[in-house]
């Protein structure tokens, strides 16, 4: 398929819907994306209403103002009848390599606290040597198949449910975090299937997103999840790192989650924890 004319075969249709769906989740009108991409308004109607097919310049200025998430860029040249421009290579293909070293030093360097990396799911693809450790003095982690998901993990009453504190907040705020952290900030076929799977077990509040009384104490500047051990709750609190300018899929949908102890009572303890853990192993 040649990369500068469209495939004739191409139904413009579905372009001027993808198109428009964009328009929506941003909240512009075709005024506001024509003033804020450079391309007429009038061009921007042609295209919703499949009456035309813009260059592929023009439709990755759109996207690009839109701030279309790399994936769906992609299928935005499909439904025009162009090949994608950004690779969507498996997160560990080669070409993601100096991106994984850098991922592989930090999850390393955080020991002993867990440090996850994952897609934009909520699946799993690499770990410290602390985090399976660490949910390991709760439950059985060998038992659990894989692909593992870290909020199946935390939602599943097989799982770690039963040693999370003040449940109602936490769940709240892992729904919440699911619909507005998606990439793009936008909720796609697999956010939505994934709260559908959450909201599927017992015990989970139906008002998560509107529901804004989180408790937490005066001082603390986050809500912290907290995991009760012996009758103590560990509380800790979670740091986000993205790849930064990403050029294909898997960088710009890969997220580390790195846990941080919330006091300093956590951390001593936190340490006793996994000690304990390990002499009985």
């Amino acid at each position: 398929m040649n990369d500068t004319r469209p495939d004739p075969n191409a139904a413009p249709d579905e372009l001027g819907d993808l198109l428009r769906y964009w328009r929506d989740v941003r909240g512009m009108s075709q005024l506001d994306l024509s003033l804020e991409a450079g391309v007429s308004q009038r061009q921007i109607s042609f295209i919703e209403s499949g009456r035309s097919v813009p260059g592929r310049d023009t439709l990755l200025t759109l996207a690009q103002t839109l701030e279309v998430p790399l994936r769906e860029r992609n299928a935005l040249l499909l439904a025009a009848g162009y090949a994608p421009v950004y690779s969507e290579a498996p997160w560990n293909a080669q070409e993601m390599h100096g991106v994984i070293r850098a991922l592989e030093r930090v999850v390393r360097q955080h020991e002993p606290f867990p440090a996850i990396v994952m897609d934009r799911h909520w699946n799993v693809l690499m770990t410290n040597d602390a985090a399976p450790r660490f949910f390991g003095c709760f439950i059985d982690m060998a038992a659990r198949q894989g692909p593992r998901n870290m909020l199946h993990l935390i939602f599943d009453p097989q799982g770690m449910r039963p040693f999370v504190d003040d449940w109602d907040t936490v769940s709240r705020n892992l729904l919440q975090r699911v619909y507005h952290e998606s990439v793009g900030h936008a909720v796609d076929a697999g956010t939505r299937r994934l709260l559908d799977e959450l909201l599927a077990y017992e015990d989970v509040p139906r008002d998560w997103k509107t529901h804004h009384g989180a408790r937490t104490t005066p001082t603390m500047p986050v809500i912290p999840i907290g995991f009760v051990s012996g009758g103590v709750v560990l509380r800790y609190f979670s740091m986000v790192t993205t790849v930064g300018a990403p050029r294909n899929v898997a960088a710009q949908e890969l997220r580390l989650e790195c846990m941080f102890p919330a006091d300093d009572e956590t951390e001593a303890r936190h340490r006793q924890l996994l000690a304990a853990h390990e002499k009985h192993r």
